[in-house]
């Protein structure tokens, strides 16, 4: 996709950052992770992440610096995603007429050094950048620039791939009482989610190269945590496009599963947040039952736990039992809780307790319904009971 001139296509490159939800969009470890990276291929102590709309520049990831933000007229990154180039290089700021008198070089930050690499979104606007920077001079080598392009080519991919999903979770939720649900995830799904992966994962497995390379410990380790993750979300998507060809598998193709493999690829599907504290517990070893529906009923109700908590240290106790006919999954929270007479009505189609979640992300009362749905339709039975401002506890029965 050819890139948009900036200065011509500046308000429809705004509103396509809006409608990515980019801005104000919180911590990601994922984001984290990679800029983690460029901090450390690059050997310069800062490295953000960030997003520029009409009046701000947002750092979705900022290692090195405690600042989430900055004004945009005092922004190098503005001038970054002006540009026409793939990466900008200032060596010394204090000598370059763009910035010598900038707040930003004159001031306590003291910025001397900044190279920040464009992430140009599929329609072809600069939405922000990924950049390093430094109270002094460097000089970046080849290897170096190339790895900060990849770097936001995986960027790129994250942003694009999370959009795709939530809008394909969306769709499924909404088909799936019209058992249409696989049938259109499965053509959407074969190129909106398994190529941005494969792009990721190659893009990672070049980068543990270079990180092995240069005897790099830090990188090394952040390399291998996302490829790891990659290829759980690959082997998920491969999953229900094999489910999606035959839905009878929902119930037909039951198989062993370990308890242990199955909570760590919960966590690895899941963001947790820093005050989060998740304990899985299970009297069982292994379960014989559909990998693909546990998983969606655990993510789903995981996911849940953690959008609707703002204590201070929230807590999510996950257990797995079994009695003689049925397997019990118990998800226990200490959030905001539900008032007694909304326990049938959480559970019906675009039913809200509240507009947003914690993360200011729009409640669309899909999720609890589709549970719902998947865990009668697996002849099951799911109920709750919490109390208000104490938590809430989902118990399903599923048969064996």
């Amino acid at each position: 996709m050819a890139r948009k001139l900036y200065l011509q296509n500046e308000i429809d490159r705004v509103n396509v950052l809006t409608d990515y939800g980019l801005m104000d969009s919180g911590k990601d470890p994922d984001f984290d992770a990679i800029a983690e990276i460029a901090s450390g291929i690059c050997g310069i102590p800062i490295a953000l992440i960030t997003f520029i709309d009409e009046s701000r520049q947002y750092f979705k990831s900022h290692i090195g610096t405690d600042f989430t933000e900055n004004l945009r007229e005092f922004s190098f990154c503005t001038h970054a995603i002006a540009s026409t180039e793939e990466i900008m290089i200032v060596e010394d700021a204090r000598k370059d007429t763009r910035f010598a008198n900038n707040p930003m070089v004159t001031g306590p930050t003291k910025v001397v050094f900044y190279a920040g690499v464009p992430l140009v979104s599929e329609q072809g606007y600069a939405l922000g950048t990924i950049c390093v920077l430094d109270q002094q001079t460097h000089t970046l080598s080849s290897s170096q620039i190339q790895a900060l392009k990849s770097l936001a080519e995986q960027i790129v991919d994250k942003i694009e791939l999370k959009r795709k999903v939530a809008s394909l979770e969306l769709a499924n939720e909404e088909l799936l009482n019209a058992n249409v649900l696989i049938q259109k995830f499965a053509s959407m799904a074969a190129h909106d989610i398994k190529n941005p992966l494969s792009s990721i994962l190659l893009t990672t497995e070049l980068l543990k190269k270079g990180a092995l390379s240069n005897n790099d410990t830090r990188a090394l380790r952040l390399t291998e945590v996302n490829i790891s993750s990659t290829k759980s979300l690959i082997s998920l998507v491969e999953e229900m496009l094999e489910y999606s060809r035959a839905p009878e598998l929902l119930f037909a193709r039951k198989q062993k599963i370990n308890i242990t493999s199955l909570f760590e690829r919960i966590k690895t599907l899941t963001t947790i947040p820093d005050n989060f504290l998740i304990n899985f517990q299970s009297t069982l070893t292994e379960l014989y039952f559909s990998s693909i529906a546990i998983e969606q009923i655990l993510l789903n109700l995981l996911s849940n736990a953690i959008r609707y908590n703002e204590k201070q240290q929230a807590i999510v106790q996950v257990k797995l039992s079994e009695d003689l006919t049925h397997y019990i999954l118990s998800v226990t929270d200490n959030g905001n809780g539900i008032a007694e007479e909304n326990f049938e009505k959480i559970f019906e189609t675009n039913f809200t307790l509240r507009s947003n979640d914690q993360f200011g992300a729009k409640s669309n009362g899909i999720g609890l319904s589709t549970v719902k749905n998947l865990v009668t339709t697996l002849n099951g039975t799911i109920t709750v009971e919490s109390v208000v401002t104490e938590g809430s506890t989902f118990l399903v029965h599923l048969p064996k």
